[in-house]
């Protein structure tokens, strides 16, 4: 009997034996773990999360393909691959190279062992920093100064961070009209706010190609849209000949805004994520508002 059961055992349930563990295998464990984190949350603060959600759509493709034996659509996808890697390296290099000097520059043991209540508290804007941006936009439409301020929300800006000059400086009202002065070395341009930091100055963004935007509107306004259209960014423009402050995100401007309307659009993007359901009816709420205002 006991023979029959080791024979059973040895024949049918061999998988069940678990492998001897070694001190090696933990820390190559613990080691491919840190890395995967790393990459996923790189990933999700670069424009590469959009492209990793779209390789998730074309992998959910290529497995249904592979399921009804639609050998075309295997073809095409096993030819595209190769070529695919290349292209991402190509594609994202600026952000691949930025990857790698954050990873020289970050210390390691505090970033993995820091608490999830530090990371929230550093990745929110406070109350006071939008109590400052509404102080200082408001301050400068009432002198005609110009100005371009982004919020950087999900998708990381470092591209555009890059064409400016690096301030790394908390947000106070003081810092950001005096950026703005007329005929100061920092006021042409736009600022990039990230959290509680303004970031950068002076910072280039790619201007709107959409033909049917008000002929009155200038190169501020048309940067403005821009930037929403390629982010989920939100920002504030002063415009220099009316004083008029307008506020755009997704791709639409809402014209001649006031500061209430500034504070509490500043403050249902405070929260470090956004509810997309939430935000549609925001959104459409935002539109109702501009509606009555226009027939006004």
């Amino acid at each position: 009997m006991t023979e029959r059961i080791i024979e059973f055992i040895e024949k049918y349930l061999y998988w069940m034996s678990f492998p001897e563990i070694r001190v090696t295998d933990i820390i190559e464990i613990v080691l491919i773990t840190v890395i995967l984190y790393y990459i996923f949350k790189w990933v999700k603060r670069t424009r590469a999360w959009s492209l990793f959600k779209g390789f998730v759509v074309m992998l959910c493709v290529m497995v249904i393909a592979a399921i009804f034996q639609l050998n075309t659509i295997l073809w095409i996808f096993s030819n595209m691959f190769n070529v695919g890697i290349i292209a991402i390296i190509i594609l994202f290099q600026p952000e691949l190279r930025n990857a790698l000097e954050q990873l020289g520059r970050k210390n390691i043991l505090t970033s993995v062992f820091s608490t999830d209540d530090q990371r929230d508290k550093s990745e929110r804007f406070t109350v006071k920093t939008i109590n400052e941006i509404v102080k200082a936009t408001f301050e400068m439409a009432k002198y005609k100064t110009g100005a371009l301020i982004v919020i950087e929300q999900e998708v990381a800006l470092g591209e555009y961070e890059r064409t400016g000059i690096t301030i790394d400086a908390a947000v106070s009202s003081q810092l950001l009209i005096n950026i703005f002065e007329k005929n100061t070395p920092l006021h042409d341009g736009a600022v990039i706010i990230r959290n509680d930091r303004i970031v950068s100055a002076t910072c280039y963004l790619p201007l709107t190609s959409n033909i049917e935007i008000n002929k009155e509107l200038g190169t501020r306004h048309r940067a403005a849209i821009g930037i929403s259209e390629v982010s989920d960014s939100l920002t504030i423009v002063v415009s220099e000949e009316t004083g008029k402050v307008s506020v755009v995100i997704g791709g639409e401007i809402y014209r001649d805004v006031d500061a209430e309307s500034v504070r509490k659009k500043l403050g249902y993007l405070q929260r470090k994520t956004i509810d997309v359901k939430k935000f549609k009816i925001w959104k459409g709420r935002m539109n109702r508002e501009k509606q009555e205002e226009l027939s006004k």
